[in-house]
């Protein structure tokens, strides 16, 4: 056979590597797989434990509702409606509030982190006052908001950005700080102006930060547009929560909370996937695939 249709063979050495490689991503899979198993089962045990503990009346049913009640609740406000319109406009209602309050947090939270972390006389004159500002228990401060904004969506988003801002604000900060500073120092030897350093070198350096930080900030917008609208509102799921507690409807109460939990994953679920996507480059975890 001439050297020209000699067919190439795969080194032991390398098929090993390949075979490793299958193996691991198998274990991968079927680990995966089963956390999904175990995490649905979990919830019908525990769905199904509360249901036949309401009907047999060891937990009180009036107070603790259970879970068919509940679904038909949440069946009936989306056939039907609700006493303040449709399901789906309450649901926007709140979500509009919560990303608008969530967008201001995020954008402010972060801008102020990063100059306060690269700029130390800023950071010497503000860093009492916010400080201060985030020893308030910021919950309190929604019935001030609905005093000077009144019951449309500009209370209930003002409640969210200070919930929002705070923990934006320090993991920016904090990000901003831990910079490597040979690469900044290494930056500046080439020629990079403040400008170019804040922006090549800083930001994407904090950006892990700031990613972590906006896992939980959106459940904190979430929970600043409910509080305000349990307050005072118009519309939104807050005020869906209020009158039902107001008429001793258990199911309604739940059955908001579970409407609010969807939308809390399913926004955390979006996180997860854009944050996959922007940090491709970074490398597995150790224990992975083991």
């Amino acid at each position: 056979m001439s050297p020209e249709t000699a067919i190439p063979v795969k080194s032991p050495a390398g098929a090993d590597r390949t075979d490793r490689s299958r193996a691991r991503a198998r274990a991968a899979r079927r680990h995966k797989l089963l956390v999904h198993g175990a995490r649905v089962l979990l919830l019908v045990a525990l769905i199904g434990l509360w249901e036949v503990l309401a009907r047999a009346a060891v937990i009180d049913p009036f107070n603790f509702s259970m879970p068919s009640r509940i679904w038909n609740q949440i069946s009936q406000w989306a056939l039907n409606g609700t006493p303040q319109g449709s399901l789906w406009e309450q649901i926007w209602y709140t979500l509009y509030e919560a990303l608008l309050g969530w967008v201001i947090g995020v954008v402010g939270g972060v801008v102020l982190g990063i100059a306060l972390g690269r700029i130390r006389f800023l950071a010497d004159v503000l860093g009492p006052y916010i400080k201060v500002l985030n020893a308030l228990p910021r919950i309190v401060l929604a019935p001030i908001f609905l005093i000077w904004f009144g019951l449309g969506p500009a209370s209930k988003v003002a409640s969210a950005v200070v919930l929002v801002f705070f923990p934006v604000f320090f993991n920016a900060f904090q990000g901003a700080r831990e910079v490597d500073r040979n690469l900044v120092a290494n930056s500046r030897i080439l020629g990079a102006s403040n400008r170019q350093v804040t922006l090549q070198v800083v930001i994407p350096s904090a950006t892990s930060w700031i990613f972590t930080s906006l896992h939980v900030s959106f459940g904190f917008a979430l929970i600043g547009a409910i509080v305000g609208e349990y307050i005072g509102a118009t519309k939104g799921l807050g005020l869906l929560v209020s009158a039902s507690q107001g008429t001793f409807n258990a199911a309604g109460v739940y059955a908001a909370m579970v409407i609010l939990a969807v939308v809390a994953l399913l926004a955390e679920g979006l996180l997860a996937f854009l944050e996959r996507r922007l940090f491709r480059w970074k490398p597995a975890d150790a224990g992975d695939g083991r």
